[in-house]
């Protein structure tokens, strides 16, 4: 069972004074767009959603929740940034299914720390690189650890398609 999803956000413009200010690009909301529509086909909705502060995690998050079916609280987590800890953020995900063990939790961030989030959830060793919008699903209970049970990216969608 997928209970933890984590994404990387959609595309985002060139990097400027403000990393934290950048927007997602045109292509960026359609990456953003493409990925909603696969988890509300996929997967049944989350019960949280946990974004960095960073403008563009933020609106990848906004698309995502449009797609999805109930209302979903969006949480920003302080940590969730680039160079976020994956520890302090493997002791929230615990202690939230520690409340509410079936609770769904779909995170948006930033590389590096996805794929460390990965790692952290999974195996040591497993790292995925992500591509912008890509995502991965985990069935993860806390002190059993968890299984990496597909990454999918936008590309992957569009050959799936044809």
């Amino acid at each position: 069972m997928v209970n933890i999803v984590i994404m990387r956000h959609g595309e985002a413009e060139p990097l400027t004074t403000q990393d934290s200010q950048r927007p997602l690009t045109v292509r960026g909301k359609r990456e953003a767009l493409q990925m909603a529509q696969w988890l509300q086909n996929c997967y049944s909705s989350f019960s949280n959603v946990w974004v960095s502060p960073y403008l563009r995690t933020t609106q990848t998050a906004e698309i995502l929740l449009s797609k999805q079916g109930t209302v979903c609280q969006l949480q920003t987590q302080a940590e969730l940034v680039p160079d976020g800890n994956p520890t302090l953020m493997l002791d929230l995900i615990d202690a939230r299914l520690s409340e509410q063990p079936d609770a769904t939790i779909l995170l948006v961030s930033h590389m590096p720390l996805v794929s460390f989030m990965v790692e952290a959830l999974t195996q040591r060793g497993q790292t995925p690189v992500f591509s912008t919008a890509s995502l991965c699903c985990i069935d993860y209970q806390p002190a059993k650890g968890g299984r990496l049970l597909e990454k999918i990216a936008p590309q992957d969608l569009a050959l799936l398609s044809h």
